[in-house]
């Protein structure tokens, strides 16, 4: 096949896969997660069953789809933050305002949380390795900070992070955006060289 029908078959399974898991997302957000059948979001997205079932078998595997968009996503998100110029303290401190911002925000959209949901969710492996990407890479700047004196060396980088990261996963349950950058700068000064 050329080049070009083959991007414009892959374009068009991306449409129609991000179509399916959107609108499976919202659908859950709105029901809960065992209200929502195959056929509902076949007709929510326009599509056909058999067409939707030749991407997904269930329900759960187009919200795990869906959610590991996000994270990816989310992920890119703050590496693009790191990766931005600055020296360690400053780009630490963007990255942290970043997801925290980032809990708050996925917090505000999702309203009240369906634990069944969330819980399903977080399950995934690759959920749990975007997570491990995230603490490596708040610990390397810690680490980074450290070695220019500008953050604390009594404890190991390592925990640094993971402290971090538990802290600022409060900002979910937080109501305004000041209070999110005052949950930042509590954590950020738990992380400032005492010496």
């Amino acid at each position: 096949m050329p080049k070009l029908w083959n991007d414009t078959i892959e374009t068009h399974r991306r449409a129609v896969h991000k179509a399916i898991t959107d609108t499976a997302a919202a659908l859950v957000a709105e029901r809960g997660l065992r209200a929502v059948t195959m056929s509902e979001i076949a007709e929510k997205a326009g599509i056909g069953r058999a067409t939707l079932y030749k991407y997904f078998p269930d329900v759960e595997a187009i919200l795990r789809a869906w959610h590991a968009r996000r994270v990816l996503e989310h992920l890119g998100r703050l590496i693009e933050v790191r990766d931005r110029p600055g020296g360690s303290g400053e780009r630490l401190a963007a990255v942290l305002e970043a997801f925290a911002f980032i809990v708050h925000e996925t917090h505000q959209r999702q309203g009240h949380h369906d634990s069944e949901l969330v819980a399903f969710l977080h399950r995934d492996e690759k959920v749990a390795q975007a997570r491990r990407q995230l603490r490596d890479m708040i610990e390397e700047l810690v680490k980074e900070g450290a070695t220019a004196g500008e953050l604390r060396t009594d404890v190991p980088p390592g925990e640094l992070a993971a402290y971090c990261l538990q802290a600022l996963t409060a900002a979910g349950g937080l109501r305004s955006n000041a209070a999110v950058l005052r949950l930042v700068a509590v954590t950020l000064s738990g992380l400032r060289s005492t010496g």
